[in-house]
């Protein structure tokens, strides 16, 4: 299964690339694998991460964790304005 996820940031996107990239053992652990990330041109307060798991269900858990809250928090992703798009079809 494919995701997009959207959210808001509020510490700039270079923080939230650093903090995002040393979250990896967290995603490894729960098995999600990132595809691609980013924002839109002009503007760096808005990100974008395509990733694939086995299942939403894997997403939620690691979302309940005490850790990655913190981690995506301080990362300044503004939780409120989360979205996540299921894809299907495709390879």
């Amino acid at each position: 299964m494919k995701i997009i996820i959207n959210a808001k940031i509020t510490k700039g996107f270079q923080h939230w690339k650093k903090m995002f990239k040393e979250n990896e053992p967290m995603r490894n652990k729960y098995g999600v694998k990132v595809l691609v990330y980013g924002h839109p041109p002009g503007n760096a307060e808005e990100i974008y991460t395509v990733i694939e798991t086995e299942s939403m269900d894997k997403i939620q858990e690691m979302l309940k964790q005490p850790e990655m809250t913190k981690l995506r928090t301080e990362a300044g992703v503004d939780l409120e304005t989360q979205k996540f798009i299921m894809l299907e079809g495709g390879n």
